[in-house]
């Protein structure tokens, strides 16, 4: 008991200790100057203050002007500039000029020194460091009672590459980065319209990440803009290190596997989006965009459904959902036909089953358990060694997993190919987050089915239908345009009609601008092809 109550007080005097320090720091910042001090040199020891004299953070004081009267202070943080552009637009125009006098050092230098696209002063010590903080220069002078702010961005950054997590056969070859601006730019080629609106916001109290809301406007839904506005704006969080952060804090059902925004890295499939009236949120530091409202069909299509024929499209979405539902319900179908309908297995294949499964000592449903998670800890071992030897270890594993299992008479071979069936048809959803959803019921379904047999399979089934139908993102029904049933919506869910025939946004995501093409789009050729080779074996007779 004293050992308890010694803990329970350590406890109290830690927690006691952080709100102390807390406090301390709150009060550092309190004592903080709000704006510039005219004398350089405290303006400097400020800077180091806050920095804690970090040793990637510049100061290159320097004097310039006539008989070098006029002194300055350059800082910048190494790594998140561009240092061409420091020497060459910087500090080098600076050095040269020697009009500039020292009363009006910051006036002259935003005015005709520098030859940067983005120079303006600042007087408030909190927006200086926080431009500092994003790869800009600060430019003091002594005797001046405001600082100036240079566009110098620029470090190393991952070139455009192509998009490992969504490949298509056909279409564009380029993923977003990690850069924000980078990620915005490119979805503007594919958009060339004033109407792209962007909204840029930082959410992080400590790490200040930009985030970005991006719309075309005129076709998003008013209604959605100001509920994801007020959203984003509620959050109060310290760091937001990737767009799974935003995700988790702003989406409508929290206890739910399905996903409710949609993640890509491929800019024409952002650009897609916001022409159907969604809106995308672009965050730092990650090449994942968030688009929103998101419906469950949108998780089955992929971006090459629109490249090709509408035929075409339309038989392998069709497949995708097929698949889907094996990957959900393959294990379970074989556990309950095993273990309580037997009658519905064919006389032949029954037999081939029961002489299997005559060695085996566990029942179907721990079997099946047993193959699934063992899976799903080589899927999980594939992930996280080494690019080089993941897949061949993870083959090799299941591999010789299945066979010993097998030969030992813990599983029957019935199983193992039930097991890999399944595997394979949930690497086929495109979207990882789906996929991943149905992993985790697959588990539900199998248990269920082992009580009640297919009832309980059926049963289950049902309930994730209602489940389905009762979500929603940001207000927009999750099964729709299925239900609530669509008749213009209808035209890209499990088929897709030819573009031509899909004269009208989807209904229940634009609200504003629904018709986003002309009638009569059809192509309609003047004559047949039987016509034309005939007028030209005529012309070759006549010698034109």
């Amino acid at each position: 008991m004293p050992l308890f109550f010694k803990r329970k007080n350590n406890t109290g005097s830690k927690d006691k200790q952080n709100m102390e320090e807390k406090n301390q720091n709150q009060q550092q910042e309190k004592e903080r100057p709000v704006l510039v001090s005219p004398s350089l040199a405290k303006n400097i020891a400020e800077t180091k203050k806050e920095v804690g004299s970090s040793s990637d953070v510049i100061i290159r004081e320097i004097k310039i002007g006539e008989q070098d009267r006029v002194h300055l202070a350059v800082i910048y943080i190494a790594g998140l500039v561009d240092n061409n552009t420091i020497h060459e637009s910087l500090i080098e125009p600076l050095v040269q000029d020697e009009s500039i006098q020292n009363s009006h050092a910051i006036q002259q230098i935003l005015e005709k020194t520098l030859p940067l696209g983005g120079v303006k002063a600042e007087k408030g010590w909190d927006k200086l460091f926080s431009e500092l903080m994003l790869g800009n220069s600060l430019i003091f002078a002594d005797g001046s009672e405001e600082a100036l702010i240079c566009s110098t961005q620029g470090g190393e950054k991952r070139s455009i590459q192509e998009p490992s997590t969504q490949v298509s056969f056909r279409g564009p070859r380029q993923g977003f980065t990690e850069s924000l601006q980078t990620n915005i730019s490119m979805i503007r080629r594919y958009i060339k319209n004033p109407n792209v609106w962007v909204e840029k916001m930082k959410i992080g109290s400590v790490t200040h990440t930009d985030v970005a809301l991006m719309y075309i406007h005129g076709i998003c839904d008013e209604k959605v803009l100001k509920e994801v506005r007020s959203r984003l704006k509620k959050i109060d969080i310290d760091s937001i290190l990737e767009s799974g952060y935003i995700e988790q804090l702003i989406e409508d059902e929290t206890f739910t596997t399905f996903p409710t925004l949609y993640h890509t890295e491929r800019p024409d499939v952002v650009a897609g989006n916001l022409l159907e009236g969604r809106f995308a949120i672009v965050v730092d530091g990650t090449p994942f965009v968030l688009i929103a409202p998101a419906l469950f069909i949108q998780f089955f299509q992929s971006v090459e459904d629109y490249y090709s024929r509408f035929d075409i499209a339309t038989s392998i979405r069709v497949l995708r959902i097929l698949i889907f539902f094996i990957s959900l319900v393959a294990p379970a179908v074989y556990v309950a036909a095993t273990t309580f309908h037997q009658e519905m297995i064919p006389t032949q294949l029954l037999v081939v089953i029961a002489a299997q499964r005559e060695i085996v000592p566990f029942p179907a449903v721990v079997e099946a358990i047993t193959m699934e998670v063992a899976f799903e800890i080589l899927r999980e071992a594939g992930v996280r060694l080494p690019r080089v030897v993941g897949s061949a270890v993870s083959i090799v594993g299941a591999l010789v997993i299945g066979q010993a299992a097998v030969q030992a008479g813990i599983v029957s071979p019935a199983m193992v190919i039930i097991v890999a069936i399944t595997a394979i048809a949930s690497f086929a959803t495109p979207a990882f987050a789906m996929a991943i959803s149905a992993r985790l019921i697959r588990f539900i379904f199998i248990i269920a089915s082992s009580i009640m047999g297919f009832y309980g399979l059926i049963l289950g089934i049902i309930m994730m239908f209602v489940h389905l139908c009762s979500l929603r993102s940001f207000g927009v029904p999750y099964m729709s345009p299925l239900a609530p049933f669509s008749s213009q919506g209808v035209k890209d869910t499990l088929f897709r009609v030819p573009w031509w025939a899909d004269q009208k946004r989807p209904e229940s995501i634009s609200k504003e601008d629904k018709v986003r093409q002309a009638e009569d789009q059809r192509p309609v050729p003047d004559g047949s092809r039987g016509m034309v080779n005939k007028d030209l074996e005529e012309g070759d007779k006549n010698g034109t």
